[in-house]
């Protein structure tokens, strides 16, 4: 576990004071978690407020809650706790209550004998040390970790219908499918209900995660994250709360209580930290109840730049060329979760001139852009697609995004804008640019339409970056040395680094791998790809064409940036399966 500090004693400052606002600040810098602009900041909203100078960067949204913890382990000398130090089972259960422990986010991690090993989240709360130091009669030694990991954690251990003010609230289950409306919406309404539902978003929001999954079944009710792409079991909560948390998710996004027999979708707000998060809400029935899933939307985290997407060197080249156009149709393909939506907002953004009038089509509208006329489509009352998009026409734009080419019907449509002069973008679910081409094919669309308006099909995937502060520098493998199976020029990458493996670090949270980034291949309607999609011939008949004509495919894309030590070729073959 390490070496674990006592926090009582002189070298903890008075976090009001301004020797602390002044060393915390500097070491802030140093430590390169935030630049001086931010700490200037933070320390006049301090001076302002009279509040601790750590909670002022937190409420402001500098500094998340996991950043700010792993900073002031450093400063202060202490040691952060890990996943691994917290106990498979509680410690000292029968002396120290659940109440008292959240109330003061502290958690016993070991009895060492000589010493109690607490994790702490507010390293200036010596009163609680000291309650607890008084009350075992032995000295404590303290470790720093986050609130809601600590909360989790008593969660987990100290939950019992004595202990756990959740379970003490809700008393006994209600099945979901009784008609007590009223009683569910009362359970969503106590207390310990919204602050558990809260947790969940805000600690999910701390680490990032893109999406919470909340899964019932006849024993628990887990919860999952996706982070980075991969989903992670953060919690099984006692299965008596699976009506009281859907109910009140349901109640944040507007849905329908007591309809539990079918789908529901929603949309809610939270603030997170100071930051405001957008959250998709999906429910769906199963055998033991609601599966929810929230899937959290943070514009403060995204930045619509194709560097940041791992879009780079001549394929972005070509990507803008095709953006260039006057009219045509230019598609994004991928499976869901692959950044299709992140990638046309981009484009967007970056063709939204005051001289342009610009129309999207979406299901949902996920994030909202300065200058661009957005529309929700609403099937329950006809407006979809096909419909909308066909109004569109009349309002005489410039540039025009469709979420989505599902029909003929709202394929038909966008070649006809294509034709009379508008640049079109969307996208459509296949596998590869190539398979687009057949996907629309099939569907219906004529040949000699289909080539003289799409100007070119962009396909991605996203793969896991790897961890800057662990990966480790390996030889080249034979895979690694081959050429590119294509013409096209050489790949650049940003990095311009060597390959790279994943190692794990508490950084990372132990995984290897840090944000993601994008793979793509892009095929562009050349004479020879027309030639091809003439004559009748099949995908791989479309593909070969392609790169011949220079398309470099997704493998190949991805193998650049594991020569360039971005990621693996594990991560690679993860999305592509190729083998």
């Amino acid at each position: 576990m390490g070496e674990m500090l006592s926090v009582r004693g002189p070298s903890i400052m008075d976090p009001r004071s301004q020797e602390f606002v002044d060393a915390f600040g500097a070491h802030l810098i140093t430590s390169g978690a935030l630049d001086e602009l931010g700490v200037r900041r933070a320390q006049r909203a301090q001076k302002q407020s009279s509040e601790r100078f750590d909670l002022v960067l937190t409420r402001l949204g500098l500094l998340p809650e996991a950043d700010l913890t792993r900073v002031l382990s450093s400063f202060l000398g202490m040691s952060l706790a890990q996943a691994a130090d917290f106990p498979i089972a509680p410690v000292h259960a029968d002396r120290l209550q659940a109440s008292f422990l959240k109330s003061h986010h502290v958690i016993p991690l070991a009895d060492e004998s000589d010493r109690l090993v607490l994790a702490i989240a507010d390293p200036f709360d010596t009163e609680a040390i000291d309650a607890v130091s008084f009350l075992f009669e032995q000295p404590v030694s303290c470790c720093l970790a986050t609130a809601s990991e600590i909360d989790a954690a008593i969660e987990r251990l100290y939950a019992s219908p004595s202990s756990s003010g959740v379970a003490l609230a809700i008393g006994e289950p209600i099945d979901a499918d009784s008609d007590d409306v009223r009683r569910l919406a009362d359970l969503a309404s106590e207390a310990p209900v919204i602050r558990l539902v809260q947790e969940l978003i805000t600690r999910a929001a701390e680490i990032q995660a893109s999406d919470i999954h909340i899964e019932p079944s006849e024993t628990s009710l887990r919860v999952r994250y996706r982070i980075d792409g991969l989903l992670h079991t953060v919690e099984n909560l006692p299965p008596s709360l699976k009506a009281a948390v859907t109910s009140r998710i349901k109640i944040m996004a507007h849905l329908n209580i007591a309809e539990r027999r079918l789908p529901q979708d929603g949309r809610l707000k939270a603030t997170v930290r100071g930051r405001d998060i957008d959250m998709r809400i999906s429910t769906m029935p199963t055998m033991h109840g609601e599966s929810v899933v929230m899937r959290l939307l943070d514009r403060s985290s995204v930045e619509l730049s194709y560097a940041k997407l791992g879009f780079s060197g001549p394929k972005l080249v070509q990507f803008e060329q095709l953006l260039s156009q006057p009219n045509g149709i230019v598609l994004v393909t991928g499976p869901t979760g692959s950044g299709k939506t992140t990638t046309l907002y981009t484009a967007l953004t970056s063709l939204n001139l005051p001289d342009r009038k610009i129309f999207t089509v979406e299901d949902p509208i996920e994030y909202q852009l300065q200058g661009i006329n957005q529309i929700q489509v609403q099937p329950r009352i006809g407006l979809n697609f096909a419909s909308t998009l066909r109004s569109i026409l009349r309002q005489d734009p410039d540039i025009m995004m469709v979420g989505e080419i599902r029909d003929i019907e709202t394929a038909e449509i966008a070649i006809q804008a294509a034709l009379t002069g508008h640049l079109v973008l969307s996208t459509v679910h296949t596998n590869s640019a190539s398979g687009t081409i057949a996907r629309l094919l099939d569907m219906g669309v004529a040949d000699y339409l289909l080539s003289s308006t799409v100007k070119g099909v962009s396909a991605q995937r996203l793969v896991r970056k790897l961890c800057d502060h662990c990966a480790r520098t390996v030889s080249r493998s034979p895979a690694l040395s081959k050429p590119p199976a294509t013409s096209a020029p050489t790949i650049v990458s940003q990095s311009g680094g060597q390959p790279r493996a994943a190692v794990g670090c508490p950084k990372c949270r132990e995984t290897g791998y840090s944000g993601r980034t994008m793979i793509s291949e892009l095929l562009i309607m050349t004479d020879g790809v027309k030639d091809a999609i003439s004559s009748g011939a099949k995908e791989r008949d479309i593909e070969a064409a392609a790169r011949h004509d220079g398309m470099v495919t997704l493998y190949d894309d991805g193998l650049a940036k594991v020569r360039a030590g971005e990621t693996t070729i594990e991560e690679v073959l993860r999305v592509t399966r190729t083998t």
